[in-house]
């Protein structure tokens, strides 16, 4: 069985998003925001192609700044839906843009998505996907592991011999915590 740590180093998009992104805590709105939106527009599609279109994806999407992306209205929707540098499909923008809204409301009930997060963790996967399908559009349970694991709330984003993996540690993921191993 092939892993990550196995091809994505060396990569020029895997490489630099599997040894500098991928499994490290994030703590602020915009970039919890963006990693949701883009594993939402993975499903179905490699991730290589998401990376690829990243940039695209940044700009379309106002940086993924949550305030502006839960304001579009139809001409927004539509100019994604025009926009070939993205992944033009309805479902997913329009999950984007609603979750930007459900962001905004978590900021009332919890602080933000962050202390949302911080909330609720730790859950066993399947727990955080109950909650996941709840709160959000288009999360099932793939988007949702790979979701947590990239922004350091599940283990599994790495090897143990992988020698990102000490980084990631030392970063002091969720997972790591003394009660946060859930899976």
């Amino acid at each position: 069985m092939s892993h990550y740590c196995d091809t994505a180093p060396g990569h020029p998009q895997h490489g630099p998003y599997h040894d500098h992104e991928y499994g490290f805590p994030i703590h602020t709105e915009n970039e919890l925001f963006e990693r949701l939106a883009l594993e939402i527009n993975q499903a179905g599609l490699s991730w290589l192609t998401v990376l690829k279109k990243r940039g695209a994806f940044h700009s379309a999407f106002d940086g993924f700044e949550v305030d502006r992306v839960a304001a579009y209205g139809d001409s927004e929707r539509e100019r994604l839906l025009n926009n070939a540098a993205i992944i033009r499909n309805r479902l997913k923008i329009n999950a984007v843009i609603h979750n930007a809204s459900v962001i905004q409301q978590l900021r009332d009930s919890h602080g933000g998505f962050h202390q949302w997060l911080e909330h609720h963790h730790p859950l066993p996967h399947s727990e955080w996907v109950k909650l996941f399908r709840r709160t959000f559009r288009f999360t099932g349970p793939e988007i949702v592991r790979e979701m947590l694991m990239s922004t350091g709330y599940l283990p599994g984003a790495h090897r143990d011999d992988c020698p990102v993996q000490q980084r990631i540690i030392a970063a002091g993921p969720a997972w790591a915590r003394p009660n946060g191993i859930c899976e």
